[in-house]
């Protein structure tokens, strides 16, 4: 996660490196990500639990580094699109790191490794944002020396990736083979359906069982409406803060020409900071959500659609970025919240389908909004930002009316109420 480039990204395609207008950079280059993560997202999911994870990891390290060796020695539109198409590919990825860490720990640690987890990639970017800062404003580091330290860091990374262990269970499949087959020489259920597979005669048996045995987990994972608001937060949520965050950049040369990227990467680092001690103090912190957790994720969405409307009215570039570090703050700690009440509702083989699930839906919202908002109706960045804001108010309304509702039904002194809706959750301990 430290990559020094990133918080001056913009600069780096459109000034004198690549020489990239900035309107080739938000219609042709930027838009690449979205599209390509779109088409990738449900090919990586399902190699993903295949693979058992650690492959899948060094892939994204790989596609890091090839990113970074397209932007850094690259040029023209093309080449840049396709260096886009390799980040997409490594952020498909991501749905395998949260999968892997939750095969390595037992359920009842969710909540804290959630928070220490996000915490510890927060301060790997906010490192990286602040050291890129500090290079600019102080040693007068060229925006090239930058790129070239974000390749030297993500080779150490995939470097580091090989050291991973590799985890004794897949999601969707229990156990390893040897297990499945017990050790007795019983066959067992697991191992009758890994035979089954085994010898098929055709691939696409398989892929159809897969695709089936998908849907009836779907199903059950989705029947428990907590589950899914939660769910739909997590993809909602995630789709606005990447298409605030992807063009915030261009939003900042609009408010302010002149100096755009004067402190780019101390306001990314500030935000960062703040966002991974939000998300470290929500492992540690006591409430009832299952009573106001919906309640929560509410109140303070419609903080995060006021900071972004705010951002959108002022021409002060000083209060933009107050606004942006107030977004991104309030964004991670709601995001880790969402994270670990997901994961400590489920049982372990379903993680890398509901995170994959909810990564893919928040891509085709992501996809649907770019399409619109950029490449048919062609808005202005400040039109842009406040359909963004329009967003995220909309997300508010629904989960404090849903909060509301939840307080109040849980609240009534007719007892069952909370055992029935632990009921209703899936299993969360079970292996």
């Amino acid at each position: 996660m430290m990559r020094p480039i990133e918080p001056f990204l913009t600069e780096f395609l459109t000034g004198t490196y690549k020489n990239l207008t900035a309107e080739q950079v938000t219609r042709q280059v930027y838009p690449v990500w979205t599209y390509s993560n779109l088409v990738l997202l449900v090919p990586v999911l399902l190699v993903t639990d295949f693979l058992r994870y650690k492959p899948v990891i060094i892939l994204q390290g790989i596609t890091y580094v090839t990113t970074m060796l397209l932007i850094l020695f690259g040029s023209g539109v093309h080449l840049a699109q396709l260096a886009f198409f390799c980040y997409s590919i490594a952020m498909a990825a991501d749905v395998a790191y949260f999968s892997y860490i939750y095969t390595m720990v037992q359920p009842r640690y969710y909540q804290r490794v959630t928070s220490y987890v996000k915490g510890a990639i927060l301060l790997g970017y906010a490192a990286g944002a602040m050291l890129a800062q500090l290079l600019v404003s102080l040693g007068g580091v060229s925006l090239g020396c930058l790129a070239f330290i974000t390749l030297i860091s993500v080779s150490v990374a995939l470097l580091t990736s090989f050291l991973l262990p590799m985890p004794k269970t897949s999601l969707f499949h229990k156990g390893t083979r040897s297990a499945q087959r017990g050790t007795s020489g019983e066959e067992t259920p697991d191992s009758e359906d890994f035979s089954i597979w085994a010898r098929s005669t055709t691939a696409a048996k398989h892929v159809g069982s897969k695709f089936r045995g998908f849907l009836l987990d779907c199903k059950e994972c989705y029947s428990s409406m907590a589950m899914l608001f939660y769910c739909i937060w997590s993809a909602t949520g995630t789709c606005g803060f990447y298409q605030v965050s992807a063009y915030i950049q261009l939003f900042w040369l609009h408010t302010q020409p002149g100096n755009f990227t004067a402190y780019n990467g101390g306001v990314d680092a500030f935000s960062t900071l703040t966002g991974a001690a939000a998300s470290v103090a929500v492992g540690h912190m006591s409430l009832e959500w299952s009573v106001w957790g919906e309640l929560v994720l509410g109140g303070f969405t419609f903080l995060v659609a006021g900071a972004i409307f705010l951002m959108d009215l002022t021409d002060n570039i000083w209060i933009s970025y107050m606004c942006f570090a107030l977004f991104k703050t309030v964004y991670l700690q709601l995001s880790t919240i969402c994270t670990f009440q997901i994961a400590k509702t489920l049982s372990r083989r379903r993680y890398a389908l509901v995170f994959g699930m909810n990564s893919f839906v928040n891509t085709v919202l992501q996809s649907v909004l770019t399409a619109i908002v950029i490449n048919s109706l062609q808005l202005s960045i400040t039109s842009q930002y406040f359909v963004y804001a329009s967003f995220f108010a909309a997300i508010s309304l629904l989960f404090t009316v849903r909060g509301v509702y939840t307080v109040l039904h849980m609240k009534r002194p007719t007892g069952g109420n909370q055992a029935e809706r632990a009921t209703n959750l899936p299993e969360g301990s079970r292996p």
